[in-house]
């Protein structure tokens, strides 16, 4: 049967060492990082990645316009077995804009559109088909993101200077009992040193 005695590094007693005392306040310090700091890391990293994330889909809407359009070139008749962009392939299309006429663009557009069709295209400023603006979501999503790996990130290095601080206790510890037992060891064993 074990008994545990509570707080027994932080009390006065001839067996506690300094390096039990070390990590007693290791101990203490990493409960509070852990339990406040890392968490508030999170919350800062977040805040600052939602304020960002909002500029740049705030700047991308006001640089890119949707149009409604009709797809006038080929389409493929299979899909691509790899496609980064959500299966998505570039065909021609053609909008009218008012004033300005008919335009006629090549534009990403999603997989099983056929001839015909009208779908919605983003272009930029120059006129280059890009994709649409984040939006609420997404922002929220690279928010969350961001929060979770700063606070993980700070998880981990909170734990890694822990390890780091018991390592060198413990190497201290042994140390200490090397250098105690050198000088009991002939008293018990009557040898001479």
């Amino acid at each position: 049967m074990r008994t545990r005695a509570r707080g027994w590094r932080w009390r006065r007693n001839p067996l506690r060492r300094r390096s039990d005392t070390v990590e007693a306040w290791t101990v203490l310090a990493v409960s509070v990082l852990l339990l406040l700091g890392a968490p508030l890391a999170g919350a800062v990293a977040g805040w600052w990645a939602h304020d960002e994330a909002r500029a740049v889909a705030v700047a991308q809407r006001a640089e890119r316009h949707q149009v409604r359009a009709e797809v006038i070139g080929k389409t493929p008749d299979s899909l691509p077995s790899v496609s980064a962009r959500e299966h998505t392939y570039r065909v021609t299309v053609r909008w009218t804009e008012p004033g300005s006429g008919t335009r006629t663009a090549t534009a990403r557009v999603p997989a099983g559109t056929h001839r015909g069709e009208t779908v919605s295209v983003w272009f930029d400023s120059r006129g280059r088909s890009v994709s649409p603006p984040p939006n609420e979501t997404a922002v929220w999503q690279h928010t969350l993101a961001i929060g979770g790996c700063a606070a993980g990130g700070a998880i981990a290095l909170v734990l890694f200077g822990h390890s780091v601080v018991r390592g060198a206790a413990a190497r201290r510890r042994m140390a200490e009992w090397e250098r105690d037992w050198t000088l009991t060891e002939p008293q018990w064993t009557h040898r001479k040193a």
